[in-house]
Formats: C-alpha cells, structure tokens, sequence
C-alpha cells in the first residue's frame, strides 16, 4: 500500500509527495504539526498541513530572505529574526562574520524542538554563540522592546492564524521604529502565481511604501511552496540592494552557499512584467 500526501493550493491544484513514513504528529497551543519522511523530498515539516520546508530545497527560501538584506546592509552587527523557529534563516545569518547578535523570537517551542530532533543541520544556528532564542509573541515583542536592530528578517507562515498579524501596517511600523538609521525590514510575501497569494504581495508592497523610502520585491524558486516560484519584500532606510551591494564584504566572505550567489543577488530583483504590475 502506497501513502501520499497531498496539499491543495487551490481549489483545482496541488502538489502530491510519496511519503515514506510519519515521524511526528502532535498539536500544539498554536498549530498541528508533522514531520513526515519522503521519497523525493526527504523530511518534510508541515504546520496546520502545509508543508514548511523540506529537506531538499530549504535552502532556497532560507539563504534568499537571509542573505540580500544583509549584503545590502553596509555593516548589519545585530539582527531580529520573528518566526523562523526551524532554525534555518537563524542559520544563514550566523554565518556573516560581522553580525555579533542575533535574537530570534519564536511564539510556538514545539517548532524549535522538532527542528532540532529531526533537522540538525537546519537547526545548527541554534547553538551559535550569536544566538538569543526568545519563546514569545513577535507582535508584542516588537511593540515593547527598547533594542534596536540593523536588520529584521519576518521569517512566517501565511497570513492566518498566529501569524496573521504579521502582514499589519501596525507591525510594520513597529518594525521601522527599531531599526537604525540604515535599517532594512525583509519579508516573505507569498506567491505572484495563485490568486489570492499575489493579492498579499501587492498589500505588502503598498504597506512597505508608506513606510520606507526604498522597497523592492525580489524572488527565488522553491519547487515544495504552491506554484514554486516565491517572492520576498525589502523595504530599507537608505540603502538600495543593487546600488549598495556590499561586493568587497561578499567576496571577503567567501561563504559556500547552495543558491544565492553575486549573480543571482542581482538577477532576484528583475521581475517579470506581471509580476512588476502586481505592485506598480
């Protein structure tokens, strides 16, 4: 007997993995989550049923909302990353020798613990000595703490349930307030290929733009999210992503990484025409 699992986009689309086995299922205060293993995908880890990440392309969501912001950034020493409890974007931003502090604010435990027991290599960030782990309400964190950030990374679900309130001009507006003065907010956004995912893109792009004087929407491939072409949203204080690509910083680095590269930083920002429309 054959198990597959099946998440519908739409109405009339999805995807369907074969899976080899579940390794996890439990609910927690805020969510059901899963881990299953399959055969194309290896681990899967999936909330409320939708699928989160997998093993085999990961890193494609998790090195691009990481890494064009903080090589925008002249110099980003400390960065907030809200949500992002598997541990991955925690992980690409530990890898930049400049940043000394990174605090990650995750509302459900249950998230981190899964990802540590069932993917360690995405949750290596988590034992970085940069690493300040805050169980907590990203909203409410970003209202009430007196720290300020040189980046901030919203590394969440879609916009229901416990992260809806993370696609709000109040957050947003928070979020600016605790940047320094070349500060630069980064957000998923959602897909421009499903109807009501590319309607979100346009919202946030129109947020973004009442608040911060430089906004771009850039992309990146992720064949196990709906329709596997997704997008993120940069708004930045001062510094423009491809004018103020920060070359010599890039090249001193030298990281090893698996997607993003000098070329791709460049090419992420060029949209296609119907993308660009969504938020002309």
């Amino acid at each position: 007997m054959e198990l597959w699992y099946t998440e519908k986009h739409t109405l009339h689309s999805g995807i369907t993995i074969k899976v080899k086995e579940t390794l996890k299922t439990t609910t927690t205060p805020y969510q059901q989550l899963s881990i299953i293993d399959t055969q194309e995908f290896g681990k899967l880890m999936l909330l409320d049923g939708l699928v989160m990440l997998s093993e085999k392309d990961e890193f494609c969501y998790h090195e691009m909302l990481a890494h064009p912001p903080l090589y925008t950034h002249p110099l980003p020493e400390k960065v907030l990353i809200i949500g992002g409890g598997d541990g991955g974007t925690l992980r690409e931003v530990v890898k930049h020798p400049c940043v000394k502090e990174v605090v990650l604010i995750e509302i459900d435990e249950e998230v981190i613990n899964a990802s540590k027991q069932f993917f360690p290599n995405i949750a290596s960030g988590f034992s970085s000595p940069k690493a300040k782990v805050i169980v907590g309400d990203g909203i409410q964190y970003v209202k009430e703490t007196k720290e300020t950030y040189d980046i901030i990374l919203i590394d969440s679900t879609d916009p229901v349930g416990p992260a809806e309130g993370l696609f709000s001009m109040d957050f947003y507006t928070s979020c600016y307030n605790l940047l320094n003065q070349e500060g630069i907010l980064t957000v998923q956004s959602e897909t421009p290929f499903i109807k009501s995912y590319a309607k979100i893109i346009g919202e946030v792009n129109k947020l973004f733009r009442n608040i911060f004087p430089i906004v771009n929407l850039y992309l990146t491939n992720i064949p196990t999210y709906p329709s596997g072409l997704w997008t993120f949203t940069m708004g930045s204080k001062v510094n423009h992503p491809i004018k103020n690509f920060q070359n010599n910083r890039f090249q001193a680095d030298n990281m090893h990484l698996n997607y993003y590269n000098k070329s791709i930083h460049s090419a992420a920002f060029c949209l296609p025409n119907f993308i660009a429309d969504l938020v002309k």
